[in-house]
């Protein structure tokens, strides 16, 4: 009688249901991947908003390590009153300390600011003389001076940034970007990644490819990191011996193959990477065109900088993700590397935006003279700020800064942000928000307000619960919206 019952259950089991009542479903998915004339999945094809969005787009000029704010856009003539004075400890209050703030012989005192601030444009923005371009286009500009974060080390503060948690595993503001709004070019990735590294003396710290990722989403969601060296997405090239039709051959047969594995174990996966393996083969064409900048025009390199001439660099990053901007990559995310200041930040910081300076200005301004800027939404910032006491050697002309996320600087300008503006302030010691606090999650339900989603209605069903980028919290900062 068991023996019985064990074969029933293998004839009627939940696989071989699908497979019976599915029949075809797995073939029309394939047409569509192979007919972009077809009805596409999210990846392949443009997505309804929830709402008219301002930004089609996005660039995420990421600065990781920590740029010092109060050495940049939030000036504080105080500090040279507090020079080598400790912090009050009514000022810090019951902060967490850093391991190694805490394991410092004594707290250190208030460093001065070497840098010199004026204010520049209609608006009057404050700007640092590290700045002086940046300084030129400041009015195109929203700078946010509240911005706060509980994280206080790099890699949990980098994840809640990009991710909306500290732990890994949630999907990537990109990867949501993408499942939202899909992709406005079928030959390119929708969420594109680059990477720099400063030139600054510390040691670039460590990105992971989870930071642009898809977590529980599809995995046709995820960044393609474009390397600086070689072909930009690897095995985009034909190998030795192999032509175009061998190739289109071999993908014909690979993708019946993933079909006839699809209809047995109904895995969407499989029909992500039916659909990655098409668009590697359409980036054959696209990817080479993209990455060749020799039809720009002198005064293009002029506007970025001699540095863009140079692949991997920033400059040439800024300049590819305009590119990419014109072909409808939906998500451009750039990350600079070596921010984190906790000795010689004087000539550290001045080589970080000596990199970034030029070439980000002349973003702004390639975009508006293409007319792009208005419905290209720019984010620059890093994962926290820096504290206004020191680390390392103080001297007049040397210091560091330990990590501060208790308040920090970031601006926006493009699709949907009030140019032109300073948002939020914080105290004399730059150490705690006076108004208008902005949290991570604030931030990232405002981005994605600009691209038409509802931060609240973006959401993915895992493991019995709707998870979102903004988790449970955010709130639209609509002050700053134009």
């Amino acid at each position: 009688m068991q023996h019985e019952l064990n074969l029933l259950q293998q004839e009627v089991t939940r696989r071989q249901f699908f497979r019976r009542n599915a029949t075809g479903i797995g073939a029309a998915a394939l047409g569509s991947l192979l007919n972009p004339d077809l009805d596409a999945g999210p990846a392949d094809s443009v997505q309804p908003s929830h709402f008219p969005g301002k930004a089609k787009r996005v660039i995420y000029l990421f600065m990781h390590g920590g740029p010092s704010q109060m050495e940049l856009f939030d000036y504080k003539p105080r500090l040279k009153d507090l020079n080598a004075s400790p912090l009050p400890d009514s000022v810090r209050g019951d902060q967490r300390l850093t391991g190694m703030t805490s394991n410092q012989k004594s707290f250190p005192v208030a460093a001065p600011n070497q840098f010199r601030f004026q204010r520049h444009g209609e608006s009057g923005t404050w700007v640092s003389d590290a700045l002086p371009h940046m300084a030129k286009v400041i009015d195109d500009v929203c700078v946010i001076k509240s911005m706060h974060t509980e994280a206080i080390n790099h890699d949990p503060a980098v994840t809640l940034m990009q991710t909306g948690h500290q732990q890994p595993g949630r999907p990537s503001f990109g990867a949501w970007s993408s499942y939202g709004l899909g992709s406005e070019n079928q030959n390119l990735p929708a969420f594109v990644v680059l990477i720099s590294d400063g030139s600054a003396s510390r040691p670039a710290d460590p990105l992971y490819a989870r930071l642009w990722g898809t977590g529980f989403l599809p995995s046709s969601h995820q960044g393609v990191n474009f390397r600086k060296n070689g072909d930009p997405v690897l095995y985009l090239s034909n190998p030795s011996g192999l032509t175009d039709a061998s190739r289109r051959s071999m993908l014909d047969s690979l993708a019946l193959l993933n079909q006839r594995q699809f209809e047995a174990y109904r895995d969407p996966e499989i029909q992500t990477r039916i659909a990655q393996y098409e668009m590697a083969y359409r980036m054959q064409t696209s990817v080479p065109d993209l990455t060749d900048f020799s039809n720009e025009s002198e005064q293009t390199f002029d506007l970025y900088g001699e540095a863009s001439r140079k692949p991997g660099t920033y400059a040439a990053n800024c300049l590819l993700a305009r590119r990419m901007a014109e072909r409808g990559v939906r998500f451009i995310q750039l990350y600079h590397r070596g921010w984190d200041q906790h000795y010689n930040l004087p000539s550290d910081l001045r080589l970080q935006c000596g990199d970034i300076d030029q070439p980000t200005a002349g973003l702004l301004t390639d975009l508006k003279q293409r007319g792009l800027l208005d419905d290209t939404l720019i984010i620059w910032g890093g994962e926290f700020g820096r504290t206004i006491y020191s680390q390392g050697t103080l001297t007049s002309t040397d210091y560091g800064r330990d990590h501060h996320g208790r308040c920090f600087t970031m601006w926006l300008a493009g699709g949907g942000i009030k140019p032109g503006m300073s948002y939020g302030a914080t105290d004399d010691f730059c150490y705690n928000i006076a108004e208008n606090p902005v949290h991570v999650h604030d931030l990232n339900a405002t981005l994605l307000h600009c691209m038409g989603l509802n931060h609240e209605r973006l959401t993915f069903k895992h493991q019995g619960r709707d998870y979102r980028l903004t988790d449970v919290h955010g709130t639209v900062i609509n002050e700053i919206l134009s």
